[in-house]
């Protein structure tokens, strides 16, 4: 409560506080193209020098920035333009800005100097890195999930070893606890939260955004260790035809067709269609090491490493643009998708539940899951005439998702009907260096859950506490009961925010607060603050602090319990999720061998207030679901350096540490988070030879040891040999080579080393045990990986 009073006590200091009037200036960016004509430029850096008063150019190429008193010095900046500082003297308002590029020959143009793929802006007052097109091509990104091999921030790994199911970490915490959207629209939360990281394909994908600590209250109340958005293709900007082919050894088969239409100056569209198709049975895990008898022996493991996959996805926008008037954008996506997996003995088609054949441990095991997702969004945008500092945004969007499925003998089935409107107004208190946003949401939420499960009782688990089991007793039945799980919830959120912003010559601080009431919880409040500070041009910390809340979905968010044997005993009543985040983060750029280089450091540390745990350690036959204890704690810490270095032109080199601190009661005992590694390494390099002909990427990983389950409570049969995990690394690379400007042919490896972990399920030999566990996952469930492909455009002649 004090850190509450705190923020808010702060906002409204920010909030009274005078400053005098600055006048502003506003202008466009702009190249000439070879045909002799403007083309605008989005993205290039505008900022008074010596200050952290900056701005970037839209999407046309416009900004928008307040005077700074006394100082007339702009600097323009560009990556793979030349960076100007021009004289901008008292009174002009007006500016148009001509961008040049690095270097320019009388026949072509060549971009030298290092083209960063990875940036971490300076300006902005959020930590935030922003993963360009060109970060995306370094590995093979055939989805969202994909997309964090050659970043240190963002660690992604499968969370069982049968579905196929993978989830992000950020902070030390899971991916749940990260807002991750698309264009400012949530998108991968609900049902979409077990196998969303595949939903959205690489080849669809413009940029990345990853801002670490609590994110705006202009996007809601969810944001806990951070933000994902992702920004799509435009077809205003986009290529007419985009093709994308991509295969690997494991005959996993992906095709990618993109094509933009511009109908005149104002309407663009463009539809976008992705196809995923693996059918290849593969068992490179074929045994597992069990303790019988007083000696170790290897047994039968019959399950797939990987689960079959077709998937479909189409997407289809619509953007309307009228230059400083209006901007509207209209979305629709559609995927259906299948995966199977199992046992590769399974059949559906032929699948009786026979309890002899469990007896005899022949019965086989399948999995499969049918989704069927449509999303639609429609954002609106309005300026208004000479007052560039004001606006009025419109954001719409909804989602319908059903899936159903079947493990083992046990089916599921979900869906959920999501709305989401919000309302932006932006302008000034006087002039640009105090901004505001203020604006009113509403969310909707109805979710429809269920899970039936046929829990089996073996022999062993009806004799004394102090007998000792034949192996008769352990693996055979006694008998069988039927149980069902339903988790149905509706839940509405109206809500209203405001945020103020208030810039300094070195000095920018964000306070933010909303209010947000919930059918199912009450009224709750979100404060949040960023401050930033600049020393020079080259060195700034940050800081920020606020509260997020979610409410869990926790049947499609425990994905390898259901996938397991595991009984579920969940608490009637779960409480709404509540944290605290805060964190600070210092950046410096300077010279390293007369090279430039990047240095960045930062720590962060989220503490729940309330939280639902799924206790895996009690009993490791039982998942227990409840509400975190008023006094017993939850918090993760995380710390991470990192180092961006150019040595040469055209070749960089990143190289990062993080350390994760992550800790939660569980069975009445404060112990570290399941399947959390301690820390990861990371070392990644790419070189391009002159004109981008060929390009070289080369990324390593080095994983730390994460705790498992207690094995002491585990039959000796089955109990593993160690408490926590191995350290093991990770080595990808990837080779391109450019034909044409818009041919691209690439090859690479992922895992070269082949490393793998050999014991991902526990008891896959008798998988309707009551051990039968798929979640036990800290490492690599596939080995070395070839992949290949091609990329090839055909962009619009200006």
């Amino acid at each position: 409560m004090k850190i509450n009073i705190a923020v808010i006590l702060g906002f409204i200091f920010v909030l009274t506080a005078v400053n005098a009037f600055s006048q502003s200036l506003s202008g466009t960016a702009f190249e000439l193209n070879e045909n002799n004509k403007k083309a605008n430029l989005e993205g290039v850096n505008i900022q008074w020098q010596g200050t952290t008063v900056g701005t970037s150019t839209d999407k046309n190429g416009n900004f928008s920035l307040p005077r700074v008193s006394g100082n007339t010095k702009l600097v323009c900046s560009f990556l793979g333009y030349r960076t100007d500082t021009m004289d901008v003297k008292e009174g002009i308002s007006k500016l148009d800005i001509r961008m040049f590029n690095s270097s320019v020959t009388l026949s072509q143009v060549v971009v030298s100097g290092n083209s960063e793929t990875t940036i971490i802006s300076k300006i902005n007052p959020r930590q935030t890195q922003l993963l360009t097109q060109g970060e995306l091509y370094r590995a093979a990104c055939c989805n969202l999930s994909e997309s964090f091999e050659t970043n240190a921030s963002v660690d992604v790994m499968y969370s069982d070893a049968i579905t196929g199911a993978k989830q992000i970490q950020l902070l030390g915490l899971a991916g749940i606890y990260s807002q991750i959207q698309t264009e400012n629209v949530p998108s991968i939360r609900g049902l979409a939260s077990a196998y969303g990281l595949n939903y959205i394909p690489g080849s669809w994908m413009e940029s990345i955004q990853i801002s670490k600590g609590t994110s705006s209250v202009i996007n809601g109340y969810e944001s806990i260790t951070g933000q994902i958005n992702v920004e799509f293709k435009k077809p205003a900007k986009s290529d007419k035809l985009f093709i994308n082919l991509f295969t690997n050894s494991n005959l996993r088969q992906e095709a990618n067709i993109n094509g933009s239409f511009r109908i005149n100056d104002k309407l663009s569209t463009m539809v976008m269609v992705h196809g995923d198709y693996f059918d290849k049975e593969i068992n490179k895990i074929d045994s597992t090491q069990i303790y019988m008898n007083g000696e170790y022996s290897n047994l039968a493991e019959n399950f797939m490493d990987l689960p079959k996959l077709n998937t479909i996805s189409i997407f289809n926008r619509w953007d309307y643009n009228v230059p400083g008037k209006y901007i509207s954008r209209f979305g629709i996506r559609f995927l259906r998708e299948d995966r199977n997996g199992g046992t590769i003995d399974y059949d559906k088609n032929t699948f009786v539940l026979d309890t002899s054949q469990i007896n005899q441990k022949k019965l086989p095991y399948g999995f499969g899951l049918k989704t069927l997702r449509t999303e639609a969004f429609w954002k609106n945008g309005f300026m208004f005439k000479d007052k560039p500092w004001k606006s009025l945004g419109i954001i719409l969007s909804g989602v319908n998702h059903e899936q159903s499925g079947f493990f083992g003998v046990n089916n599921y089935h979900g869906n959920e009907k999501s709305l989401y409107a919000n309302m932006i107004y932006q302008s000034i208190f006087g002039n640009t260096d105090r901004k505001f946003n203020t604006g009113i949401s509403f969310l909707y939420d109805e979710f429809d859950e269920g899970y039936d499960q046929t829990r089996f009782r073996y022999i062993y688990q009806d004799l004394p506490a102090d007998s000792v089991p034949s192996m008769y007793q352990i693996t055979h039945l006694s008998g069988y009961s039927q149980h069902s799980y339903n988790w149905d919830r509706s839940e509405m959120v109206p809500g209203a925010f405001f945020e103020y912003t208030h810039t300094w010559r070195t000095l920018v601080f964000i306070a933010g607060i909303r209010g947000d009431y919930s059918s199912n919880h009450g009224f709750f409040v979100t404060p949040r603050a960023n401050l930033r500070y600049q020393f020079n041009e080259k060195t700034v910390i940050r800081g920020s602090a606020g509260l997020g809340y979610r409410s869990a979905n926790v049947i499609s968010e425990s994905i390898p319990v259901i996938a397991s044997q595991r009984i579920i005993e969940m608490d009637d009543s779960l409480d709404q999720e509540k944290a605290m985040n805060f964190g600070i983060n210092f950046s410096k750029e300077f010279k390293l061998f007369g090279k430039k280089a990047d240095f960045d450091i930062d720590l962060y540390r989220t503490e729940f207030i309330k939280q639902v745990i799924v206790d895996l350690d009690k009993d490791p036959t039982t998942a227990y679901i409840y509400n975190l204890g008023e006094d017993e704690k939850s918090y993760a810490n995380s710390f991470q350096v990192q180092l961006n270095y150019h040595p040469a032109e055209r070749f960089s080199t990143v190289l990062a540490y993080r350390l994760n601190d992550g800790w939660s009661t569980s069975s009445g005992k404060l112990q570290r988070r399941l399947m959390q590694p301690r820390f990861k390494a990371l070392a990644s390099f790419s070189y391009a030879t002159k004109h981008e002909k060929w390009k070289f990427d080369l990324t390593g990983q080095l994983n730390g040891s994460a705790r498992i389950s207690p094995q002491n409570l585990m039959p000796e049969i089955v109990r593993r040999d160690y408490e926590k995990s191995p350290v093991y690394s990770i080595i990808n690379a990837q080779i391109t080579k450019k034909f044409k400007e818009n041919f691209d042919v690439y090859i690479g490896a992922e895992n070269l080393l082949n490393y793998t972990q050999k014991d991902p399920i526990t008891e896959p030999f008798i998988p309707y045990h009551t051990h039968f566990d798929t979640g036990m996952v800290w490492g690599p469930v596939i080995g070395r990986v070839i992949y290949g492909g091609l990329r090839y455009s055909i962009p619009y002649k200006d």
